[in-house]
């Protein structure tokens, strides 16, 4: 076991202390455990995503997330460190122990998940490096969280509980009409446009492929914005869509559907087609009455 693992477990149990929280975010500091070095706070979290920012960290914050699952009972989590999450490490509580899920040599853009099912809310934990000169340590760390689902990246998590997950894990091999017509429906995000640059990053197996969208259908967050036009009648979209090196996407002519999936704010791509092609297919489900949901056409 973790060498600090018995000794933090003890904590938990003797040395709680409850803070208040909203429910996405929380920022809190290490003082608020008063002199007792011995006290674990505990933050309560009932969304689905959101935020954790400790300022001063100077023992244990456990965070428990409570958002509704009554619809999904096997959720995985997933966490993303902050850069400053150097010098901390990340725990989170499975039948009742602890294990180790980041330490202090991980490497930025890196995506944590777990899977989280059973009775017990997920909870995790994190712990700051001890301090050697007496002083408070003066930094931020913390970490973004989403839970998932089985309907995204967990159901690629196959078997495994526990490990350094990778966003996104979608293959590179065109759609199938059935799957087409389920993402229009359940992506997070369909936009209708054109590639304008694709840049690439060896380091990280992935692309940045620039977008302009004449048309967003939905998002779920911001991640395409609107620009003004030479005209305040004409205006476009811009946003930015990852996907892996692999997939070997280039600028091109021709107009696409984008759909995707987002997460920690950043979107991914999933079914791409030529939107006259995406026409063709939704038109043909549609005269059969084999569509899964209905799509404004222009």
């Amino acid at each position: 076991m973790w060498p600090n693992l018995i000794t933090l477990m003890c904590f938990v149990l003797l040395h709680l202390r409850h803070l208040a929280a909203d429910l996405c975010n929380w920022t809190g500091s290490g003082f608020a455990a008063g002199v007792d070095s011995r006290i674990v706070l505990q933050v309560r979290l009932r969304c689905t995503e959101g935020s954790v920012r400790w300022v001063y960290p100077g023992q244990a914050l456990r965070v428990v997330l409570e958002p509704n699952l009554s619809s999904a009972p096997r959720t995985t989590v997933c966490i993303k460190p902050s850069p400053s999450l150097r010098g901390a490490s990340v725990f989170i509580e499975r039948a009742g122990e602890l294990q180790l899920l980041v330490t202090h040599d991980w490497r930025p853009q890196q995506v944590f998940c777990f899977r989280a099912s059973g009775p017990r809310r997920p909870a995790i934990y994190l712990q700051a490096s001890p301090q050697t000169d007496g002083h408070w340590n003066r930094r931020t760390v913390g970490f973004r969280y989403e839970l998932v689902g089985n309907r995204s990246a967990a159901a690629n998590l196959g078997h495994s509980h526990l490990q350094e997950f990778s966003l996104p894990t979608a293959s590179c091999r065109p759609c199938s009409d059935t799957e087409l017509l389920m993402a229009i429906c359940s992506s997070d995000f369909v936009v209708r446009g054109h590639i304008n640059n694709v840049s690439h990053d060896s380091e990280h197996q992935t692309s940045l492929v620039e977008v302009t969208a004449v048309r967003v259908y939905w998002q779920r967050s911001g991640v395409f914005e609107r620009q003004a036009g030479p005209s305040l009648s004409i205006s476009s979209w811009r946003g930015h869509i990852h996907t892996l090196l692999q997939c070997h996407v280039k600028p091109g002519d021709g107009e696409f559907l984008f759909t995707g999936s987002e997460h920690f704010g950043e979107a991914w791509l999933g079914c791409a087609p030529r939107y006259k092609d995406f026409l063709f297919v939704y038109q043909t489900a549609r005269a059969a009455r084999q569509n899964s949901c209905d799509f404004p056409l222009d």
